[in-house]
């Protein structure tokens, strides 16, 4: 798993959390901070990064991987949450409300053929970029990353 284009100025260095290991955080229910992201090392950034998460096996994996290292390097405990059994971003049937104001702000339409056609951490970026308390500035290069070409600028 990569980084997406819209957040290489920051992700790139691994100084922030990128969008992928978020994604795997809600998939394992971990809580994890940027102090903490920070007092690993790159190399153990990257392997949360690289780390597979889809399964629950995987995800019980990466949880515990994730438990380990915050005890070692942080001397925290994790904090833990049990995932939503149906987050906003998983219905392909419906697009999230803040995923719609996000969109209706800009003046874009989404389809929801091109909400369906999107892969479960497309669709998850997006709505983690639209929801209220998160700099909501990546949207739109997120959207037009993502293939939608009605949120490419006019000239």
């Amino acid at each position: 798993m990569s980084l997406f284009k819209f957040e290489q100025d920051f992700a790139q260095s691994l100084r922030c959390i990128p969008i992928s290991v978020r994604y795997k955080l809600d998939l394992s229910g971990v809580k994890l901070k940027l102090h903490q992201w920070m007092a690993l090392t790159t190399d153990q950034r990257q392997v949360l990064v690289e780390m597979p998460c889809q399964s629950s096996v995987e995800s019980a994996e990466y949880r515990q991987h994730l438990i380990s290292l915050l005890r070692e390097y942080c001397q925290e405990e994790a904090k833990l949450f049990e995932p939503d059994p149906a987050p906003l971003w998983e219905s392909v049937d419906r697009i999230p409300d803040p995923v719609l104001s996000q969109a209706n702000e800009r003046q874009i339409e989404i389809p929801l053929e091109f909400w369906h056609s999107l892969p479960p951490l497309q669709r998850f970026a997006l709505t983690k970029l639209s929801q209220s308390g998160h700099e909501n500035r990546n949207f739109l290069p997120a959207l037009q990353e993502f293939g939608w070409a009605s949120a490419l600028p006019t000239a």
